[in-house]
């Protein structure tokens, strides 16, 4: 596909989407996970670092309570456990436990290892231009989120 149309990109962009959405509805009816519940596991699995109730509302858009309500489901089948900061005891950390990290390891594994021998005939170069391609794609599906989701933001892009 050398000569790829902007219409083609965005194609292939939503079907990598949609196969990565089956795949994990897969996992998550599996371990019975929510939808909401496997993304609040993800986005606390990959925080940069110790995410907080607070901070997972946010990025799941959803109220206190609501948030309550996964983390509560997440704990209850094992896969999160909330603990007190040691520095400031009023803060409270979301923590991936290890059973959790093995079932997700375990059924992950697989597609990691499909992807390697799929990338392993791209030259250097190539990864390059693929990297940049999907941190440009994802950036600016996060702008059109964001922007969606909060239409005041929306109005002052305009």
């Amino acid at each position: 596909m050398s000569e790829a149309s902007d219409y083609d990109l965005s194609m292939l962009v939503r079907a990598l989407v949609m196969e990565s959405n089956r795949f994990l509805e897969i996992f998550s009816a599996a371990h019975s996970l929510h939808p909401t519940d496997m993304t609040a596991l993800n986005l606390i699995m990959t925080a940069r670092s110790p995410m907080t109730p607070g901070a997972l509302a946010r990025a799941l858009n959803l109220s206190a309570s609501a948030t309550t309500s996964v983390l509560d489901r997440l704990a209850r089948a094992g896969h999160v456990a909330r603990e007190r900061d040691p520095d400031d005891r009023r803060r409270v950390e979301l923590r991936v436990l290890s059973d959790a990290s093995v079932l997700a390891s375990a059924f992950f594994q697989p597609l990691a290892r499909e992807f390697s021998a799929a990338w392993s005939s791209l030259s250097a170069a190539d990864r390059a231009v693929v990297a940049r391609f999907l941190a440009t794609t994802t950036s600016a599906t996060a702008r059109v989120r964001e922007a969606t989701s909060d239409p005041a933001a929306a109005d002052e892009e305009q």
